[in-house]
């Protein structure tokens, strides 16, 4: 299975302009669906769009079914007669090309217990329905979800593990007496959720009435501070107190010479295969009820993990270990079907890991800047050697821009020295015929002029920005994720640019799959 000729965009919604501080799901989004039909692409890449917790990474989430209400409209709660214009009045100047999560988190918050209030009170009735049908449809993950959000605030955000020892070996008689006293609190959380699958779903369909498809992301692991963890131990590798015996990571890299210790607990394989991955499967269910394709985040995990011992500093004394294989995918297709997926194939692959993609026929990924460097690996990142079953990105979220990588302007986050830096950028010029003086269009151009089925860009990219666009820095431990852009960023020169090449490739078409 593989998917036609098409091109896109890789966004986060929290990177969308807007008045309060982050992007969300209001006209900011249908406005850059438009830019995307205005300039002939067809795909919108999106992060994990779930809660965050501790460091706001969209990567290590309270729930892997949940969304993050903080990507919630405001203004479309004014149109739903939750709030008024007047609730979201306020003298705080919100910044525009950085989040301030200190600032953002309390200011959403209080907006969004206003509405549920409001909702209490009597507005909105004509949601009643829907929201009543949302929690019965969701019953599975919503009931533990919203008690374990309630419970955090209760205990001052603490991990779950230090909660008194009733709550986190979750002793039926103690959720109970929870669940009553808390009410309130998990009818509010319930109602958020209700609010973010509908704007999401309004966002979804009117992207698909344009022929564009959306691509979620699914990470293997997850954070333990999730109510998947607290809810589910027994899937999990952690101790009596319910901490995690050996944690998520990978060896040394390209980001890190000591690896990167990612420190999510991993998976009792064993158990979810008795249960015949019925977990995964709902998990994948729910993802495609909100994207049309979904990314894989570190698919080679699936084939072997690298488990490192939970008292570790760092990532260097950890070991392979086997991981399900093709079985969890065979039992997700009896689940559900087969599935537009796309396995991001980057890092230590080997001989086994290509199989287990190539038995599924997921398109891998192909990284332009990885093209450059100095090993054996290289020569397949180069446009002249991508198969067509594929996805090429000039970078990645976890990348410098282009123009931060051409410019080496990485600030010491990465394992690359002057000289390789000099000798990277050097075949770049060769390759591209360039003197690199618009290098991110240098690499946008090829990569749309590559074979490969499927060609996405970083919006900072495109508008060529240096370091100072970049989503993540891997290894930094913080001012990640905080990047946005304004409306006026997006030039109509841009468009037509876009638009141009677009069309010269072949990328304008439906983003579809079809059988080979």
């Amino acid at each position: 299975m593989e998917f036609t000729r098409a091109g896109g965009i890789l966004l986060h919604p929290t990177s969308l302009p807007g008045p309060y501080g982050i992007g969300d799901l209001g006209q900011s989004a249908r406005s850059f669906v438009d830019f995307l039909d205005q300039s002939k692409l067809r795909l919108w890449q999106v992060l994990p769009v779930n809660p965050t917790g501790y460091g706001n990474s969209p990567y290590q989430t309270l729930s892997a079914f949940a969304g993050n209400p903080m990507l919630i409209s405001l203004d479309e709660l004014i149109t739903e007669g939750l709030l008024t214009e007047k609730d979201l009045s306020t003298d705080f100047q919100f910044t525009d090309r950085r989040i301030k999560f200190q600032d953002v988190i309390p200011f959403h918050n209080e907006k969004l217990r206003l509405a549920y209030k409001n909702f209490r009170n009597g507005s909105g009735r004509h949601l009643i329905p829907a929201f009543e049908d949302f929690c019965r449809d969701n019953e599975y993950w919503l009931q533990d979800y919203a008690l374990f959000i309630a419970l955090k605030e209760k205990h001052d955000l603490q991990l779950w593990t230090f909660w008194q020892p009733d709550l986190v070996k979750r002793d039926p008689v103690a959720l109970e007496k929870y669940r009553h006293q808390l009410t309130e609190k998990i009818d509010a959380v319930r109602f958020n959720q209700f609010i973010f699958y509908k704007q999401w779903h309004a966002l979804k369909d009117y992207a698909n009435s344009m022929d564009i498809k959306l691509i979620g992301d699914i990470p293997i692991f997850l954070a333990h501070d999730s109510s998947d963890v607290w809810s589910n131990p027994h899937l999990f590798h952690l101790d009596e107190n319910g901490w995690p015996t050996v944690v998520a990571g990978v060896p040394p890299d390209y980001f890190s010479e000591t690896g990167q210790l990612w420190g999510n607990p991993l998976y009792r394989w064993d158990v979810i295969a008795e249960q015949n991955y019925e977990w995964w499967g709902r998990r994948f269910k729910a993802a495609f009820e909100l994207v049309d394709i979904i990314r894989i985040d570190h698919f080679r995990g699936f084939e072997s993990y690298w488990e490192v011992p939970a008292n570790a500093e760092t990532a260097i004394n950890g070991r392979w270990v086997k991981g399900p294989g093709a079985d969890i995918f065979k039992s997700i297709e009896a689940q559900l079907g087969k599935l537009p997926i796309l396995a991001e194939d980057l890092g230590i692959i080997t001989d086994e890991v290509r199989a287990l993609r190539d038995e599924f026929g997921f398109p891998g990924f192909r990284i332009l800047q990885f093209a450059f460097d100095d090993n054996d690996e290289a020569k397949f990142f180069l446009p002249h050697n991508h198969p067509k079953n594929c996805v090429v990105y000039t970078g990645t979220h976890d990348n410098d821009t282009s123009v931060g990588w051409f410019k080496n302007e990485n600030g010491g986050y990465s394992t690359r020295s002057d000289a390789e830096v000099e000798q990277a950028r050097h075949r770049a010029c060769n390759y591209f015929n360039s003197a690199g003086n618009e290098i991110n269009w240098d690499f946008i151009r090829f990569a749309f002029s590559s074979v490969a089925n499927t060609a996405i860009v970083p919006l900072q990219d495109i508008l060529g920005l240096g370091s100072q666009g970049r989503m993540n820095w891997p290894g930094k431990p913080d001012e990640n994720w905080e990047w946005r852009y304004c409306a006026d960023d997006i030039t109509p020169a841009i468009i037509e640019k876009l638009r141009n090449l677009s069309t010269t490739f072949d990328r304008d078409g439906k983003a579809e799959l079809c059988d080979e």
